[in-house]
C-alpha cells in the first residue's frame, strides 16, 4: 500500500468541511444521529469533494508543520476548526486581496467554490456541534466584542450573526482590564473553566475582538465506549527520546479496536470510539519514525489520493497513557509564515465591518487544552482575533514514545483537535 494511504483517514475527516453541494435545508439534530458511514464514503470518493475537501486538510497540516517548527519537540495541541471558524467570521468583513489571501490561506479556493457555500458550511458545522446528545457533550459558539463607540455595518453584524450564531456585547476597551476579564470570563463559561484566560491586554484602540470556542466532554460517567479499568493503570516509562524517559499513569485494555498497520509510514493507526457520535484517532510512529509520519502529512502529493484505508477490528492489548496538555499559539505569526499576511498590515481590507479601510488584525490568539484519563475525554479550545485601527490474535500496542492524537466528529467529518504528545507529563 502506497505511504500516503494512511493519511488519507486523516484527510477525509476533514473533507465534509466543505460539502460538495448546497445544503437543501437547514441540518437537524435527527440528521446527526444518523449513520454517518455512507456520508465518510462518498467523501473519500468524490473527486470534487476531495479536491476542495483535502485542500482544507492541507491548512490543518500546514499549522501543524508551522507549530511544531516553533517549538520543536515540545507537545503540541490546537484545534482547527476552531482557528478556521473565527477567520471564516472575520472574513465576512474582509474585501479584496485580504478576503481572497484569508480563504486561500485556509485551503478554499474561490475560483471552484462560491463563498456563501464557505459560510453554510462553517454553519452547519456549528449547528451539528451543537444538537443535543446525552452521549457526548459538545458546544461551539461564536461573539463579537464591539467597542461602545464603534458603528459596525448592519449587513456584517447580520451575516455573523446569520451564519455564525454570533452573540454581541458592547465593551469598554479604554479600560483594558475589564475588557479583558469581560471577554476572559465568557471563554471561561463557555469552555467549563477550561480556558481562564484567553486574552491579556487590550490597546485602546481596540474595536473588535472576535471570539470561537469549543468544548467537548463526555456527558455520561463514561466517554469512551470501552472505558479502561483504573485498576490496571500502572505507573510505566513513556520514551520521550532516545536518551530521555519520563515516568506516566498508563492504562491498558485488551479488547477489540479498529487499527491498521502502514508498512512503508511504520505507524499504528489505532481509532477509539466515544459512546456518541466522535472518536478519537491514535497515530503511533514506530521508534525513531515521527519525523517520516510528519513529513507524510505535509506532503502536498498525499492530499490527492483517493483511497480508503481499510482498518481491521483486531484484539489488542492496549496501553494508552493518561495526560493532560495545553496548547497557547500567537496564530499572527503563524500564519504570516503561512503566508497570510495582509489582514495583519496596513494593507488590510476590512472595510465590509464598517465601510472604512483604516482596520488591522493587531492580535489573534489560540489555546486548546486536552485531558485523556480512564473514562474519556475532555477538550477545549477557543480563538480570539483582535481587530484594531491600523486482525484477531491479540497484539499489543503501547503508546508509550511520542504519538499523533486527532479528535474527529462523526457528524461533520471534521478533525475537532489535533496534536502530538512528546512528553505527557508536561501540561
Amino acid at each position: 500500500m502506497n505511504s500516503a494511504l494512511a493519511v488519507c483517514l486523516l484527510l477525509a475527516a476533514l473533507c465534509a468541511l466543505v460539502h460538495c453541494h448546497h445544503f437543501p435545508h437547514h441540518p437537524t439534530c435527527e440528521d446527526d444521529h444518523k449513520d454517518t458511514n455512507h456520508t465518510e464514503e462518498h467523501a473519500l470518493l468524490n473527486q470534487a469533494c476531495v479536491k476542495q475537501g483535502t485542500s482544507y486538510a492541507d491548512f490543518t497540516f500546514r499549522f501543524y508543520k508551522q507549530a511544531i517548527l516553533a517549538e520543536a519537540d515540545k507537545n503540541v495541541f490546537f484545534s482547527p476548526v476552531s482557528i478556521a471558524t473565527a477567520f471564516a467570521m472575520l472574513a465576512m468583513g474582509a474585501k479584496s486581496a485580504t478576503r481572497t489571501q484569508i480563504f486561500e490561506g485556509m485551503g478554499f479556493s474561490l475560483t471552484e467554490i462560491q463563498e456563501e457555500e464557505i459560510h453554510e458550511s462553517f454553519h452547519h458545522h456549528i449547528h451539528m456541534m451543537n444538537c443535543p446528545n446525552n452521549k457526548i457533550q459538545t458546544s461551539m459558539g461564536n461573539a463579537l466584542f464591539i467597542a461602545t463607540e464603534f458603528k459596525a455595518l448592519e449587513k456584517f453584524l447580520q451575516d455573523v450573526k446569520t451564519f455564525y450564531e454570533t452573540e454581541y456585547f458592547s465593551t469598554d476597551f479604554h479600560n483594558s482590564k475589564e475588557a479583558a476579564k469581560k471577554i476572559n470570563g465568557y471563554v471561561e463559561k463557555k469552555t467549563r473553566g477550561k480556558i481562564p484566560e484567553l486574552v491579556g491586554y487590550l490597546d485602546p484602540n481596540t474595536i473588535m475582538v472576535l471570539v470561537n470556542y469549543i468544548y467537548f466532554k463526555g456527558k455520561a460517567w463514561t466517554s469512551w465506549e470501552n472505558p479502561f479499568d483504573p485498576f490496571h493503570t500502572l505507573e510505566e516509562d513513556f520514551l520521550v527520546d532516545e536518551k530521555t524517559s519520563v515516568k506516566v499513569r498508563m492504562m491498558r485494555r485488551d479488547t477489540d479496536y479498529e487499527s491498521h498497520y502502514d508498512n512503508q509510514l511504520s505507524c499504528w493507526l489505532v481509532q477509539i470510539p466515544y459512546n456518541g457520535n466522535a472518536k478519537a484517532l491514535f497515530i503511533l510512529p514506530d521508534e525513531g519514525k515521527m519525523k517520516q509520519l510528519e513529513a507524510a502529512l505535509l506532503k502536498e502529493t498525499v492530499l490527492f489520493h483517493h483511497h480508503v484505508v481499510f482498518f481491521v477490528d483486531r484484539s489488542i492489548n492496549l496501553y494508552i497513557p493518561k495526560f493532560s496538555i495545553s496548547g497557547s499559539y500567537d496564530v499572527k505569526v503563524l500564519f504570516e509564515k503561512m503566508g497570510i499576511t495582509d489582514v495583519f498590515s496596513s494593507h488590510a481590507d476590512l472595510s465590509g465591518i464598517a465601510g472604512t479601510s483604516n482596520l488591522h488584525v493587531s492580535k489573534a490568539i489560540h489555546k486548546a487544552v486536552l485531558n485523556v484519563h480512564e473514562n474519556g475525554t475532555e477538550a477545549a479550545a477557543a480563538t480570539a482575533i483582535v481587530v484594531s485601527k491600523l486482525l484477531r490474535p491479540s497484539i499489543t500496542i503501547k503508546f508509550n514514545r511520542p504519538f499523533v492524537v486527532m479528535i474527529v466528529d462523526k457528524a461533520t467529518l471534521s478533525t475537532i483537535f489535533m496534536g502530538k504528545i512528546v512528553n505527557p507529563t508536561i501540561k
